[in-house]
């Protein structure tokens, strides 16, 4: 704790920070790590702080910027979401602005006026604009109550969001050595830690590591067959009517993708660093303000986006770390609520990628970087243990050895083989080829050639006069394209040149001489397609949004949940800002349950502040009120009094995850 005073003062932050807690945010309790945080920062101390998207980071700068004499600058990757987050600060009653691009030269000039005045509790910038020398001319005219910079992980230079403009943010802390920082970020292994740590220049910050666990997504990967017919029956069996995000490798497959879902009756939108400027915000807006649009994106749509309510995160390509696939999924369920991350993953997957990290720019050092991130994630597509635990463990944190419960491999425990006949088998066929023809081919050849089959290709070459021509007629087609998935995986196989060719690798040898043992997950039987995957989806499937959002409220209170989240539509629409700035589903799901008759009451809901009570409390009593009329009002029984909850999720409505903006020549 900085400055003098020692107990008392720390008694009086306490004070100050809870009362600023609950007259702002609507919450009565810090979850976690939040007030340690907050208390250290308000002390004057500088922090590092590793918390899970949702765990409510926005809140260890945002409440010490309250409480702190100045402004809290705020250091945000992604300019085009800095109008929202300080559209939802100023619903809450905070002073916010932001000064970027997109503004015109007297808007910038209203900002700078108003933190030189000390009218603002928090003003957001990009990283770069504190390269420009006017920009550090007017920090230094003003009070600064703290830096936070937000998306630490971009400092990382290892890292999959790495920003240069990020390695110059050490010269806050040697310009202003008397003001605290907070860097913060929901993504970061050991060494991207120390990273952060070491290129901000913070050595004597102190570190708050948060469980990165986020026990309401539940992980499911399954084996690629048709990818888009896969993601269409998924969406209609589990997501009818709920926004998410659908992530593609390439531009030409989200296109496609976009296109295929529209057609088949669910609404999406393209995003990729191809399409124009203004239809990338055009779309990124509908998809902050609509409900149940789904985007198709490569990974260039870094939203960081500001929307409790996305329910599902789908990958049709594998991604390239698990840094990032813990970023992408992590957009689903911030508002708590049950969320999927589901993944299409096969072997073309695999030798797709081992390709582009050979044939990529960057040195022989950027080589093996990228190939371990992707080992990492193969790890994690193949493990036969709970994959929740496999994320955990690749972060440093120590999972719960009995599984997560809500995860594809603890909910159906896969089968596991021994399969080192197979992989003798395979690898045998790439050795023959090899020696005895000087030929390298790749896995579809090599799966003909075991399953016997006389191809136009098989018998140009040849290969049916091999010797393992047709040993493999055991398996299938699919089950050895699983073997040899699995072989990449485990590093048995390796792939070559512009053709993804497979070689055999160091660790083969042992396998052909049966010195080692293969053990593989048994391939999963292809399921019986749903009667209800074709046409619109099946009847009751487009209530499944209206039953998701509002988990376990009684049948009783669904008419006043209904009721309150079109009131809440008119209200966004109006204002012209996305719906869960007005309050979100949680807090909804409270006021219809417990039913407040008065203002006083209403208060008490967890997430209603006292500048949203005054904005929409008669409002929402109206809408109440209406109901009861029409006899569609709770019943004494079923009425609770209010409680607050604690800071959780980022309920109050600003998020904290950011990512970089992309390049406008990213091929993705």
């Amino acid at each position: 704790m900085g400055g003098t005073g020692g107990v008392a003062e720390m008694v009086v932050t306490q004070s100050e920070t809870l009362a600023t807690l609950h007259r702002v945010f609507g919450y009565d309790a810090f979850r976690g790590e939040q007030e340690a945080v907050i208390e250290h920062v308000v002390g004057g101390g500088d922090a590092v702080v590793l918390m899970p998207t949702g765990g409510g980071k926005s809140l260890c700068y945002q409440i010490p910027s309250l409480v702190r004499p100045g402004t809290g600058i705020v250091v945000s990757p992604l300019i085009a979401l800095m109008q929202d987050q300080v559209d939802a600060l100023r619903a809450a009653g905070v002073r916010a602005g932001f000064i970027n691009s997109t503004q015109d030269f007297d808007e910038r000039r209203v900002v700078e006026a108003e933190f030189l005045a000390g009218e603002l509790d928090l003003l957001y910038l990009a990283p770069e604009r504190l390269r420009v020398d006017a920009t550090l001319d007017l920090l230094s005219r003003g009070k600064i109550a703290l830096f936070a910079i937000d998306e630490a992980h971009c400092v990382s230079q290892w890292g999959h969001d790495f920003r240069p403009d990020y390695l110059a943010l050490s010269l806050l802390g040697e310009r202003w050595p008397e003001v605290p920082r907070i860097a913060l970020t929901a993504t970061a292994t050991h060494a991207t830690h120390r990273e952060i740590t070491e290129r901000l220049n913070m050595p004597t910050a102190r570190h708050f590591v948060a469980s990165f666990d986020r026990p309401n997504i539940q992980y499911r990967i399954v084996p690629k067959a048709d990818p888009k017919k896969q993601l269409l029956s998924f969406l209609r069996e589990e997501h009818a009517g709920d926004a998410g995000i659908v992530y593609c490798l390439s531009r030409n497959s989200v296109e496609k993708t976009a296109e295929f879902l529209t057609r088949n009756g669910i609404e999406a939108v393209p995003y990729h660093a191809g399409l124009d400027a203004g239809t990338r915000a055009a779309h990124q807006s509908r998809f902050l303000r609509e409900e149940g649009l789904v985007v198709v994106a490569t990974i260039a749509f870094g939203m960081g986006i500001d929307k409790p309510d996305v329910r599902f995160v789908a990958h049709l390509d594998l991604p390239k770390s698990v840094e990032g696939y813990y970023q992408e999924t992590g957009r689903a369920g911030r508002d708590g609520l049950p969320s999927t991350a589901w993944m299409a993953y096969g072997l073309n997957d695999v030798i797709q990628q081992r390709k582009l990290i050979q044939s990529g720019e960057g040195d022989e050092a950027f080589r093996r970087r990228a190939a371990a991130h992707l080992d990492s994630m193969l790890a994690l597509c193949e493990t036969a243990q709970c994959r929740r635990g496999q994320l955990l463990a690749y972060f440093g944190q120590e999972p719960d050895p009995s599984g997560c419960g809500n995860c594809d491999t603890c909910l159906t425990p896969p089968e596991t083989w021994d399969g080192t006949v197979a992989a003798q088998k395979v690898l045998s066929t790439v050795v023959r080829l090899q020696r005895e023809r000087g030929q390298k081919f790749g896995a579809v050849q090599i799966v003909d050639i075991l399953l016997g089959k006389r191809t136009g290709k098989v018998i140009q070459f040849d290969h049916d006069q091999l010797s393992v021509f047709g040993i493999g007629q055991e398996l299938t087609e699919g089950e050895w394209r699983g073997v040899v998935r699995q072989l990449l995986a485990q590093g048995l196989l390796a792939v070559e040149g512009e053709y993804g060719t497979l070689v055999l690798t160091e660790a083969s040898g042992a396998v052909l001489r049966r010195e080692r043992e293969v053990p593989l997950r048994k391939e999963p039987k292809k399921p019986a397609r749903a009667a209800s995957a074709s046409g619109s989806g099946g009847s009751g499937r487009g209530e499944r949004k209206a039953r998701t959002a509002a988990a376990e409220l009684p049948e009783e209170l669904l008419p006043a949940f209904e009721a309150l989240r079109a009131w809440r539509a008119e209200q966004a629409r109006e204002q012209g800002v996305p719906a869960y700035v007005i309050f979100h589903d949680a807090t909804l799901r409270e006021i219809a349950t417990v039913w407040p008759t008065s203002v006083a009451q209403l208060g008490g809901i967890s997430g209603v502040g006292e500048k949203k009570l005054a904005t929409y409390g008669e409002g929402v009593l109206g809408v109440l009120a209406a109901l009861g009329e029409e006899g569609s009002g709770a019943s004494a029984g079923t009425r609770q009094e209010p409680g607050r909850s604690s800071a959780a999720a980022d309920d109050d409505g600003i998020w904290s995850e950011r990512e970089a903006e992309p390049e406008p020549e990213d091929w993705a």
